[in-house]
């Protein structure tokens, strides 16, 4: 499921990039969609599923009405909060593009569009988060597939408005940001409504209600604080990135947001939907006290975030022109954007296998309801992107932004896993550390078949889209092939990945 939302993810960005290149449109609509989802990965995506499921698994294993009332409560109280905010945010819509874009003020008619495009994908904020709620609930009971799946009606209601935008009014550019905006509004209230027939069928569909009194609420809201900064580093990374790139020339921040949605497909199909996975297992393995499978649960994370992340990290890094070009080289996009997409995502890259090992092992703090610690590695990782923005960003551009990411991206997971160990929680087993040295000869093995395939740059930048689907199609089939079959060489199987729920 995730990865279908992740291809249509991949079509709804060729459509925006045909419709509207890196230009100042671009640039106005990715900060206005950026505001919403960034206080919906802040409050309710991230840090308020990792305060709320490792509560609710407590109440699973009581009384079924109390679960019902607790989840009541909390829908409740949440979707008051998310109202509060959305209503702020659109009365106050040309200061959060101030502190968003400050760059922006400098040009009034930029400015004043991203202000009208946020009013309208504003109340977006308030559907997703409740979304945000339901799926949580979903994955404790062991429901991801509608969760997973939830993300494809935002991509389809984009990709329809982009194609009412280009084919109706491709001569209107204007209006065809705008249809893009109510696109995503009207994607909002579907995938709010699509989560209600699943809540049903495992009755936990509650009548909200307010309430700060009951104790499974005050321990969320005691959790939430510190949960907020831990669990949306990347997402105070990428406001601070965005910051900067609006001071810098027109187009480095789309040239930002297509480099980061090409690394979307790795980190989501990796990072989130092993974190969806792990938070609720490993929270009722913390409610019981059984260390051991705790322990072999992080294990298999680990394992499966190696196997994974290592390969595409490299062949993002070797093939990030030939894949930024076949995936967005149509229509307003140029050969210079995509060459100024496909630095940032070399870069991006380095960071890849940081940020997959942060969902991985975050969980392992949460699920034993700390949100403190991960909340003090979370500022030493948002400190060190600030002052490598800050030292990077005017010599090189947006190229110095994300190489300050990725860095940060590693810091954070590798103090995250320092703090496991030192408390004793984890420690890695043999058979993580024997897997990670054949994973690496295996991504040497693909790098190496890669690198004797060459590319020149004018094939990706010139060629017609079928040449460069087909060569990008080679190139993948033969890394992907090289690596399983080296790891195959090396007795890897598949069987040593599996895993049952816990």
């Amino acid at each position: 499921m995730t990865g279908i939302s992740r291809i249509t993810g991949f079509l709804r960005d060729v459509l925006l990039s045909y419709l509207f290149g890196a230009s100042a449109l671009a640039d106005a609509f990715f900060v206005a969609f950026k505001i919403p989802n960034f206080f919906r990965r802040l409050f309710a995506e991230g840090a308020f599923s990792q305060a709320f499921v490792p509560i609710l698994a407590r109440y699973r294993t009581g009384p079924r009405r109390e679960l019902v009332a607790f989840a009541g409560r909390m829908f409740g109280n949440l979707g008051l909060a998310v109202l509060v905010v959305t209503a702020l945010g659109w009365l106050g819509a040309e200061a959060l593009v101030t502190v968003f874009a400050p760059g922006f003020r400098d040009e009034p008619e930029r400015f004043a569009l991203t202000a009208d495009l946020l009013r309208i994908v504003m109340p977006y904020l308030a559907c997703i988060s409740l979304v945000s709620l339901a799926s949580s609930v979903l994955n404790a009971h062991d429901r991801f597939a509608i969760p997973a799946v939830t993300p494809v009606l935002l991509n389809l209601c984009m990709i329809t408005a982009a194609s009412i935008a280009i084919f109706g009014y491709g001569d209107a550019p204007l209006t065809g940001v705008r249809i893009l905006a109510w696109g995503v509004l009207i994607a909002g209230v579907l995938q709010l409504l699509l989560q209600v027939p699943s809540l049903r069928a495992i009755r936990v569909l509650p009548a909200p209600r307010l309430s700060g009194r009951d104790p499974g609420v005050r321990a969320v809201g005691r959790l939430l604080p510190p949960a907020v900064f831990a669990a949306s580093v990347a997402q105070i990374n990428s406001l601070i990135d965005t910051m900067l790139a609006s001071t810098l020339q027109v187009g480095s921040i789309s040239w930002l947001y297509y480099a980061d949605r090409l690394l979307e497909l790795p980190v989501g199909l990796v990072a989130v939907t092993l974190g969806t996975i792990l938070l609720p297992n490993l929270s009722r393995l913390a409610a019981s006290g059984d260390a051991i499978r705790f322990r072999s649960t992080l294990d298999w994370g680990i394992k499966m975030a190696l196997v994974l992340s290592v390969p595409a990290a490299v062949a993002l890094y070797q093939l990030a022109l030939p894949i930024v070009a076949t995936v967005f080289r149509y229509g307003a996009q140029t050969g210079l954007d995509s060459q100024m997409a496909a630095l940032a995502l070399q870069v991006f890259a380095a960071g890849l296998v940081g940020w997959v090992l942060i969902k991985v092992l975050a969980p392992g703090y949460f699920a034993h309801q700390d949100t403190r610690t991960p909340f003090r590695y979370g500022v030493a990782a948002v400190a060190l992107n600030i002052v490598g923005n800050l030292l990077l960003y005017k010599s090189m551009g947006h190229v110095g932004l994300a190489l300050a990411t990725a860095a940060s991206g590693w810091l954070n997971a590798g103090l995250l896993l320092y703090g496991l160990k030192r408390i004793g929680r984890y420690q890695p087993g043999v058979d993580v550390r024997n897997l990670a040295w054949r994973v690496l000869v295996a991504t040497a093995a693909m790098a190496l078949c890669l690198s004797l395939m060459p590319s020149p740059d004018a094939l990706w930048l010139e060629g017609s889209a079928l040449e460069r689907l087909s060569r990008l199609s080679l190139l993948v089939g033969v890394g992907a092939a090289s690596y399983a079959l080296t790891l195959l060489l090396l007795g890897v199987r598949p069987a040593q990945l599996q895993f049952r729920l816990q």
